[in-house]
């Protein structure tokens, strides 16, 4: 999801990483499921990096 966003965004790893005070070699590592992500860091990312905000919603 990051990396369909960042690239709809045009952004490069290493603007978003800049943009969200983070480094592209944690972007990438998010971006390719080697790193496991707190929700407050990815709600972060969005926020800083997209201005935009996560939501999620649980149905039964």
């Amino acid at each position: 999801m990051l990396q369909e966003l960042r690239h709809k965004n045009n952004l490069t790893q290493e603007q978003l990483a800049e943009k969200c005070g983070t480094t592209k070699n944690y972007i990438s590592r998010i971006e390719n499921d080697a790193s496991d992500i707190r929700l407050s860091t990815l709600m972060r990312i969005i926020a800083d990096g997209f201005g935009a905000r996560l939501e999620l919603r649980v149905h039964s």
